[in-house]
């Protein structure tokens, strides 16, 4: 996962969590990373079709993602999947409806 150090990721954990962020750290001994800007999303609309929908489409109207924080530390990492460009302005534009 080296190769997506310092790209903009969509994050799962074994605790069911959906962040995104720039990925700066990412420890796969351990399964932890740490998200600069990191954002999550508490839910997302069915159109989405998932978690990889929001890497690819990014939050569609209905989400809830919240406001971005300096860095965030996740541990029980279970992906980590690049953001499309388009996804990463959606994520970023703090959707909240």
């Amino acid at each position: 996962m080296a190769e997506l150090l310092g790209r903009k990721v969509v994050v799962t954990t074994e605790y069911r969590g959906v962040f995104f962020g720039t990925l700066s750290e990412y420890d796969r001994g351990v399964r932890s990373c740490t998200l600069l800007n990191g954002q999550n999303c508490l839910r997302w609309p069915r159109d989405n079709r998932g978690f990889l929908g929001l890497a690819k489409d990014g939050p569609l109207d209905g989400a809830r993602v919240g406001p971005a924080v300096e860095s965030v530390e996740l541990t029980g990492v279970t992906s980590l999947t690049p953001a499309t460009e388009d996804a990463a302005r959606k994520w970023e534009a703090c959707p909240w409806s």
